[in-house]
């Protein structure tokens, strides 16, 4: 099933972001089966069981993509996955999403901790805060951001901090080293949330990887040029396909 493509959203905002790019790749390739899958509504922030829940319940055999969280997701499932995984491809996605000693290019960790206890107190305000953040650098950033909110689901305050406090955890380099299979990883080079360097840093980690960097994009670049973004992934998927 090389034909079908599985995409994962961020936090918080839910499948919206991603509609506009799969209509996109859908209209590249007839062929090209683009399905979201929502994440799971999980009260734990353990890794494992976001992986086993998302492994019971996506097809085998097929690429896994997503957004942020959801490429982090996606890599981890891929490293568990093996062959059963087509390929893998991430759009602003970091490894490690909050900085430490061995990733330093990431969200500082007292800047997450403020939207963690921000999330805790107020979870709409800090949504709205996060759509900010998602479309920061892009042209018409408070119109992008206004859209993403507008679409965001009605999640439980618990599911959303647990989604957050599994953000904190996630570590995906050895899931990234450990994966076979083709890898692209996009990158946008105004992104408020994920600094555009881990885009070299990761490049230097796994040489023998795709890694683009959209230069005038924000984090939710996929909404503000859904058509480029498919156009870049057509472009690896049948490149990997002639190999």
């Amino acid at each position: 099933m090389r034909d079908r493509l599985i995409l994962l959203p961020g936090w918080g905002l839910g499948v919206s972001p991603l509609e506009p790019l799969a209509a996109a790749l859908r209209g590249l390739d007839e062929h090209l089966r683009v399905e979201i899958e929502p994440l799971p509504a999980l009260l734990s922030c353990d890794p494992e069981e976001w992986l086993d829940e998302l492994d019971a319940s996506l097809p085998d055999d097929a690429w896994l993509g997503g957004w942020s969280l959801g490429g982090m997701l996606a890599s981890a499932l891929a490293a568990r996955r093996g062959e059963r995984c087509c390929g893998l491809l991430t759009l602003a996605s970091n490894p490690s999403f909050v900085a430490h000693e061995h990733w330093p290019s990431a969200m500082p960790g007292e800047t997450f901790d403020a939207f963690l206890s921000g999330c805790a107190s107020d979870p709409r305000q800090t949504l709205k805060r996060f759509s900010l953040l998602c479309a920061q650098g892009a042209e018409d950033a408070r119109g992008l951001a206004r859209l993403m909110l507008a679409a965001a689901p009605a999640t439980a305050p618990d599911v959303l901090l647990a989604g957050l406090e599994l953000l904190a955890q996630l570590d995906t380099r050895q899931a990234l080293q450990a994966y076979r299979g083709p890898q692209l990883h996009l990158f946008a080079g105004l992104d408020a949330l994920v600094p555009a360097e881990a885009a070299g840093d990761l490049l230097a980690l796994l040489p023998d990887i795709e890694v683009g960097l959209i230069e005038q994009a924000s984090h939710g670049f996929l909404l503000e040029d859904p058509h480029g973004v498919a156009g870049a992934i057509q472009a690896f998927l049948h490149e990997c396909a002639d190999d």
